[in-house]
This record gives structure tokens, sequence and C-alpha cells, in this order.
């Protein structure tokens, strides 16, 4: 989605910061929500850009490139986390690697799944009980310093991140409404 103000896309923003960290290897779930970022990532060939089959495989495969050298992130949606507190809590957390995850969140503000809503209800609380340090971005001006910083923070620390992408700023207008 494009910004009337002229600024950077979130997307965009994400893509720049994600090259400033040197974090080149993205693996992901499709989400319509991410599609843009998605996208972009699959053009440049700055990166190495994977679609496994589930999210437990996205988080082994990132966490199995950090321990040959490389940074990578996961990217995926609410729901999609669900599947994944036993390979964090059983690897990830354990064995210190820092596997980055963007999450879309779904779930809350006009969701019509009742799945997503469930799973957002939990999410955050799983994080907190394993450890996992996360933070939610809700504006525009946040994308930049929030990204750079968790992705900083997780491979200093060497330990895994969360960066929770709200509808507030991902949501797109529906064609034809008022804007």
């Amino acid at each position: 989605m494009s910004r009337d103000d002229g600024a950077e896309p979130w997307h965009e923003t994400v893509i720049r910061v994600l090259k400033e960290n040197e974090v080149d290897l993205v693996t992901y779930i499709p989400d319509n929500v991410l599609r843009e970022l998605i996208d972009a990532l699959h053009a440049d060939p700055y990166f190495t850009v994977i679609c496994p089959a589930r999210e437990e495989e996205a988080v082994a495969i990132v966490a199995g490139a950090y321990m040959a050298g490389r940074r990578g992130i996961v990217l995926m949606q609410t729901s999609g986390f669900a599947t994944l507190p036993n390979a964090l809590a059983s690897l990830v957390v354990p064995f210190q690697i820092p596997v980055v995850m963007m999450i879309s969140e779904r779930g809350i503000l006009g969701e019509f799944q009742i799945g997503q809503a469930i799973v957002c209800k939990t999410m955050r609380p799983v994080l907190q009980s394993i450890g996992i340090e996360h933070h939610t971005i809700e504006e525009h001006d946040h994308v930049p310093f929030v990204v750079d910083s968790m992705i900083r923070q997780a491979f200093a620390t060497r330990s895994p991140a969360a960066i929770i992408l709200s509808p507030l700023l991902t949501k797109r207008p529906r064609a034809g409404a008022a804007q």
C-alpha cells in the first residue's frame, strides 16, 4: 500500500532495514497481509526466499542457516504462530538461536474468523511464557526503529524475537471505501 504523504511504504522500510542488518534469508508462509513484502523480497536478488509447507519448517530453516553463519527471518500470520510453541520452546529458546519472526496480526479489529481471534488471544502470553521478546508495530513511523532494534537485539543476545505487525499498520482500505 502506498502512502499519500510520499513516505516509504512500510514493506519497503522493512526490506531496507533487513539489508542494513545483513538479514538475507527469508522464509515465509503465504499471507495476504504480507503479500507486498513477500513479492518485493522475491524480486530483490539480495534475498534468498523460501516458502516451506509449514511454519515449523520455516523456523527450522532459519535456525539451521544461523548455525551456518547466515541471518534470516520468518514471515507468517497469527494463526501460523499457533503451530510453533514446541519448536520455539524445545529448539530456538534453549539453544539461543536468534530466529526473528515477523507476524501479521489477525484476530482483532473486525476479524471474521474465530480461529484467528482465538490464536491472537494466546500469541502474546505464549511469547511471554517462553521468554521471547516481542513488540507490536502500529504506526508507520515506528517501523524502522522497531524492526532494526528487534533484529539487533536478537543477534546481540542470541535470542529469538517477534515483530508483530498490527492491522493499524498493514490494513488496506477496501475498494470503494472512504479513505
